[in-house]
Formats: structure tokens, C-alpha cells, sequence
């Protein structure tokens, strides 16, 4: 379903000093919008010039600087990729001038949702049991263990168990025994093996590879016991044994995690990570303030909501800066933002190279305005610190970590980080989920939803039809504490969330 073309297109101008409207109805050439004549068809989500803009001048958006014109663009010219170009100009990194603690909710709005209360303190939202491998050589075994369980019927009797899911990956071998790359894959590992939406872990090597089990377990103190168990295929002998070992170790945790039940737990204990993939020209406008909004809201819960993908906040994140609580938070942004300045240039690379083509044909022209859209999932509140790639977060609030714009990459270290929700916003519709954390989709325009219902929880186009960003935010927050306590989110129903499993493979490949 599609909605009927107004009789006069309409726009957005989202700042008093935008030299730009954006089209929410396509524009056809001719028509008269806000007293510009269209020199050009303009798609939705795209930008038509309301003003003359100079060769070389910036062109902006939100207020904020999003390229710079190429050429002289004429008012009612489609502003895109043909006279909108990136250009290097300096940030105004000012920190700490907008940090303010945060107005917490009164007691009698303190919200509960019904999660899994696991030792040590930690709260999931699912109860699974995961393989993990340490190393590409035993992916198909521990995939193979996965099956067997899932096909037997052993969880026909457990109810409370969610599924078996072996979590693969490409890496573990061929790589330096020390340094940043091995830390990162061993920081992930760890995050997947406490995480608190498993009920037990089942972590499986081959035996000779650089990510030794032996070593991984020493460093974090893990034995084997009624949650955690772990062998390599050399040592069982072989493939079938493995497996035979694999199902019968998953068969002895099944009780203890049946016995896992939801209990009302403060809304306090969640950690949501904050994701956009497939974005588009409404994606700033709807979705992700929409879901900025409900960031907010949890937070005043005592919760905890995670940005990430530092690719996408550069040209925003001197906006984050000042939020930052302190100084050194803000510094440590810009020093993320300055590696990855320096991994893509010794790449060959520029961090230009994002927008997607599918982005841009959904309306953005460059990483700047793309990020701009993004960072507002992160909401208003102040920004509590700054993480490494699947660093444990220790701190309640609003904070981020470090990661590729990748976003099967980026979930993987949110998720090894806490995070035991996600929430994604997408314009062209991305097909995703999350296992062992429900994936929440939120489509930033109604004809996005329409085609792909199944896969969306939630429209925000409707923020175009006069939906305030308050409201959606308010549905959002509430799908969270849904979802959070056991509704099955469309991503799930659907069973994505198998394939998702991608840790950040940086370094030497040897």
C-alpha cells in the first residue's frame, strides 16, 4: 500500500539556515513548493535548493555543514551527488558545555519488565544456549552441534529455553598471538560467554589454532561447570565425537537453564543498543530522533542505551563532545574519530566512502549528513563515556562505543559490550536480527513499512503525517519493555539472527 501523491508535495526545512528542503513527496519538475519552482524531479527523502548556493559555499542540513556545493546550484536544482561534494573543515570540538545529570523518573513511573535474573548480577531478555568456536577450523562442528539438538527434539521437554545457536566466525588463526587484533577477538568472545541472555555456553576449538582455549579460559577465570563448558575437536578425535559431545554437554545444561524463569526486574537493568542500517533521507527526521526520544526515556529509568559505529557520527560528533560529562570523555571521542581517520588513509581508504549506494539513493549525499541523522538516536542526554570495541560497559546512561558502520560487525560488539536489546532504524529495509538479543526494526518511512510489514515492528513514517517524535518515542520505549520481557519481535518470528555473528577482524591476516 502506497500512500496517494499530494495535490502540492510537501517539505521540511529543518533549519532556519538550510539553503535546502527536503522533499517528503516526490517533486515534479515544475511544481512550486514553498515559492521555489523545481528545475528537477526530487525524490522523497532527497534535498531541492530553496536558495541560490555558490560554488564552493557549505551546504547545510539540521544546521549543520553537510558538503560543500561543487558548482553554483540554482534555487529548485535537486541537490545530490552531482554539486554537493565532501571537503575537510575544521570541527568546533567544544566539551562538556551541554552535560547535565540527568531528571530521573519519579518512583511512582519506575517501570518493571520481566527478564532473567543470572549470577552475578546481570539481567537478560532471552534465555539461549550458545556455541561458541574459537577459531574458523571448528565453525562447521560447532554448527553441526547445533543442528543435531534443534532437529533431535532434546529441548522438547525445556519450554523455557529459547533454542541452541552456534555463533561462527572467519577468524582465530592466521593472525599475531598479541596486539590489538587478538584482544578484540578475545574481549567479543568473552562478552558472548557472560553474556546474560544465555543460560550456557558451549565454546568448541579445533586445538591448534593462535586463540587457544586454554589461554581464553585463564584470562577470564572461566571452569567448566553447569554453565559453561568447552573441548577441541583434536582432543575428542575427531568430527562425530565432537559432535556426540557437543550435544550430550548442551543435554546436561538443558535443566539448570529450563529452570532459568522472568521476574519483574527494574526497567533500570536494561542495555539497548542503538542501530540504523539501509538509511534514507527520513531516517534523521523520524526514526532516529523518534528512537532518541526513547533513548531518553530509559535513561530516566536508570537504563543504559549504546551508540555506536563511528563512522557514521563522523561530521557529528563535535555535537557529542558536548555532552560529553567531562573532558577526557570528549577526548576520548576525538581520539576514536582520529583512528579511524589514520586505519582508513594506511587502507587506502577515505571515511567518505560511506554512504551506501543505497543510502544515497534513499537522499544522503555524504557520510556528514548521514551522520548528522544518526547520531540522533542517541537522544539529549549526557554522553557517560566512551568504549572500545566490545568493552564491557560499566557505566548506566548514555554512552558509546567504537565500532565499524558495518552493521552486522557493530551489533556483534554492542552485543558482546551488554547490550541485551537492539534497536534499528531503516529507510530501505534492512533484513536483520540479533541472536541472542531480539532485534527491534523501525522503519523511518510508512512506505517502507507497508512493503515489508512482516519484517518491521514499527512505523515512524507516520512522524510525516503529523506524529510527534514524543509519541513515537513513547511507542518505542514501550515495544522495548515488550520485547524485553519476552514478545517476539518480527526479526525473530521470522528466525533471523543466526548469521549476524561478525567480530571486527583488523590487523595483519598471516
Amino acid at each position: 500500500m502506497s500512500h496517494r501523491q499530494p495535490e502540492t508535495p510537501r517539505t521540511v526545512r529543518l533549519h532556519a539556515d538550510d539553503p535546502v528542503l527536503v522533499a517528503i513527496d516526490r517533486i515534479m519538475p515544475g511544481t512550486v513548493v514553498d515559492g521555489v519552482k523545481a528545475l528537477a524531479a526530487i525524490p522523497k527523502g532527497h534535498k531541492m535548493a530553496r536558495v541560490a548556493i555558490a560554488d564552493g559555499a557549505p551546504v547545510r542540513k539540521f544546521g549543520q555543514i553537510i558538503g560543500f556545493a561543487s558548482r553554483p546550484i540554482a534555487p529548485g536544482e535537486h541537490v545530490h551527488e552531482t554539486n554537493c561534494a565532501m571537503r575537510d573543515f575544521a570541527r568546533d570540538y567544544r566539551f562538556a558545555e551541554a552535560a547535565a545529570p540527568e531528571a530521573l523518573a519519579a518512583a511512582a513511573d519506575r517501570r518493571d519488565f520481566q527478564g532473567f535474573r543470572r549470577r552475578g548480577g546481570k539481567v537478560g531478555t532471552r534465555n539461549y544456549l550458545g556455541i561458541l568456536t574459537s577459531v574458523n577450523c571448528s565453525a562447521s562442528v560447532a554448527r553441526f552441534i547445533a543442528d543435531e539438538a534443534n532437529r533431535s527434539g532434546l529441548l522438547r521437554d525445556y519450554p523455557n529455553v529459547d533454542g541452541v545457536v552456534a555463533f561462527v566466525h572467519g577468524t582465530g588463526c592466521g593472525m599475531a598471538a598479541d596486539g590489538e587484533a587478538y584482544d578484540l577477538l578475545q574481549r567479543t568472545q568473552w562478552g558472548y560467554a557472560a553474556h546474560p541472555n544465555f543460560a550456557g555456553v558451549l565454546m568448541v576449538g579445533l586445538g591448534c589454532e593462535v586463540f587457544q582455549l586454554a589461554r581464553f579460559k585463564q584470562a577470564y577465570g572461566l571452569v567448566d561447570d553447569d554453565r559453561f563448558r568447552s573441548f577441541t575437536i583434536q582432543e575428542e578425535g575427531g568430527t562425530r565425537r565432537t559432535v556426540a559431545r557437543g550435544v550430550a554437554a548442551l543435554a546436561d545444561m538443558l535443566p539448570t537453564a529450563n529452570a532459568a524463569v522472568r521476574e519483574a526486574v527494574p526497567a533500570s537493568e536494561l542495555v539497548v543498543a542503538l542501530q540504523c542500517g539501509g538509511s534514507d533521507g527520513y531516517s534523521g527526521i523520524t526514526a532516529n530522533p523518534a528512537l532518541g526520544a526513547a533513548a531518553d526515556l530509559l535513561v530516566a529509568q536508570g537504563g543504559t542505551v549504546v551508540l555506536a559505529e563511528t563512522p557514521e557520527i563522523y561530521g557529528a560528533e563535535h555535537l557529542l563532545t558536548r555532552r560529553a560529562e567531562s573532558r577526557a570523555v570528549g577526548e576520548k571521542l576525538v581520539e576514536r574519530i582520529r583512528w579511524w581517520e589514520n586505519y582508513t588513509h594506511r587502507n587506502g581508504g577515505e571515511m567518505n566512502n560511506n554512504p551506501s549506494p543505497g543510502n544515497k539513493a534513499g537522499g544522503l549525499t555524504t557520510i556528514l549528513e548521514k551522520s548528522l541523522g544518526a547520531a540522533a538516536k542517541g537522544g539529549s542526554t549526557t554522553l557517560r563515556g566512551v568504549y572500545e570495541y566490545a568493552e564491557p560497559i560499566d557505566r548506566r546512561g548514555f554512552v558509546f562505543m567504537d565500532s565499524p558502520g558495518y552493521d552486522p560487525c557493530s551489533v556483534t560488539g554492542q552485543v558482546a559490550s551488554g547490550c541485551t536489546v537492539v534497536c534499528f532504524t531503516t529507510g530501505r529495509g534492512s533484513a536483520f536480527g540479533y541472536k541472542p538479543a531480539p532485534s527491534i526494526k523501525l522503519a523511518t518511512n510508512t512506505d517502507t513499512y507497508e512493503r515489508m510489514r512482516e519484517d518491521m515492528d514499527i512505523n515512524c513514517g507516520d512522524v510525516l503525517d503529523g506524529v510527534s517524535i514524543a509519541e513515537k518515542g513513547r511507542e518505542i520505549f514501550e515495544e522495548v519493555l515488550s520485547v524485553a520481557s519476552g514478545k517476539r519481535s518480527r526479526s525473530e518470528q521470522l528466525g533471523y539472527g543466526d548469521n549476524e555473528f561478525i567480530p571486527w577482524q583488523i590487523g595483519a591476516v598471516m
